[in-house]
């Protein structure tokens, strides 16, 4: 009966809150594995044994938001707070390429230093050094003439996790001032302007139920987005969550295979907080379906600096400087690390 339910998953894209809590819930490994197993050949049909390398630069901690799970939020204390030069942007790009990237990703706090004359500037010049690479954004909520600015200006992907797809388990999450229809605006806004587009919720966050994760879940299937970042939730000291327990890694993988079984050809991160929980947990995501990794090429000066939550890697297998043993990592896994911009392939 079980197995049926991986089988209907598999075969309609589709998942009713009733056959997610029994995927979820499962004390059945055998299940669980055939589930990663369907996930994993779901993978290889639409990219074969490619994982696809980004080098993530973390380009600011300065936020103006003050969500209640993250360690830059503004209210925090004690955090050095940083700015990355245009320069500095374009050295780490230039390391990267170097290393085989061909696609960078721009991420930050939503910080209004930043602006669109500014932010423009910068992808520009990106785009005008590196014209084999891709341009990916994750600097939040915008509007939408500055969003088409930074596409114009020759940014490709955005990414922006909605967080979550129940508007009262945002407001449990967030700030009064901070909307959920504003954060669903900024998707759809981007997704019309011809962005591919990447959103995500993290595994295990305060409040969170079965309900709610269906809820995302029944928005990933309706947004149809180009990625889907998740990842289990790690507490933040000095925020409001800090002492909530972290997510489960074997729940954020579950979610993975089933993610990749609605979206098929979905980019699917194994992500830094995957790492941070389990010495092996991008291994893992990658053995449940995932077919993303984004090591960090920020200067290793600022990385503890961009510390949205505790004990977040920066370093070791993490940096983009060992992007060899990542890729010797990945061949254990008869996984090849590709070299290409890893578009999306519908």
């Amino acid at each position: 009966m079980s197995q049926s339910i991986i089988d209907a998953v598999a075969t309609s894209h589709d998942i009713s809150q009733e056959q997610l809590s029994v995927l979820l819930h499962t004390d059945d490994m055998m299940l669980v594995q055939t589930l990663f197993a369907m996930a994993r050949q779901a993978t290889q049909r639409s990219y074969g044994n490619k994982v696809f390398m980004r080098g993530l630069i973390e380009i600011s901690n300065h936020c103006r938001n003050n969500c209640l799970y993250c360690g830059i939020r503004r209210d925090q204390s004690g955090l050095q707070r940083y700015r990355l030069t245009k320069e500095q942007i374009l050295q780490c790009c230039a390391a990267g390429h170097q290393l085989g990237f061909r696609t960078f990703v721009l991420q930050g706090g939503e910080d209004a230093w930043f602006d669109d004359d500014r932010l423009c500037d910068i992808v520009s010049d990106v785009h005008a050094h590196f014209p084999d690479c891709a341009i990916t954004l994750s600097l939040g909520e915008r509007g939408r003439s500055s969003f088409q600015r930074l596409f114009d200006a020759g940014a490709e992907r955005y990414l922006l996790r909605h967080e979550t797809a129940s508007p009262m388990h945002y407001a449990q999450l967030h700030p009064a001032e901070m909307s959920f229809d504003n954060r669903m605006r900024c998707l759809d806004d981007l997704k019309a302007i011809g962005y591919q587009v990447g959103c995500g919720f993290m595994v295990g966050s305060p409040y969170q139920t079965d309900a709610s994760l269906w809820a995302d879940l029944q928005f990933l299937r309706r947004f149809q987005p180009q990625m889907v970042g998740i990842g289990p939730f790690i507490p933040a000291s000095g925020t409001p969550f800090a002492d909530r327990p972290a997510g489960s890694v074997d729940l954020t993988l579950r979610l993975l295979s089933i993610i990749r079984l609605i979206l098929p050809s979905v980019l699917l991160p194994a992500t830094t907080a995957l790492g941070t929980l389990s010495p092996n947990g991008r291994e893992m995501g990658i053995m449940a379906g995932a077919n993303v990794v984004m090591p960090n090429l920020s200067p290793q000066g600022f990385r503890a600096q961009y510390s949205i939550y505790d004990n977040k890697l920066a370093s070791g297998s993490e940096a983009a400087e060992c992007a060899n043993d990542i890729r010797s990592r990945l061949n254990g896994l008869d996984r090849d690390a590709s070299p290409d911009r890893g578009d999306f392939r519908p």
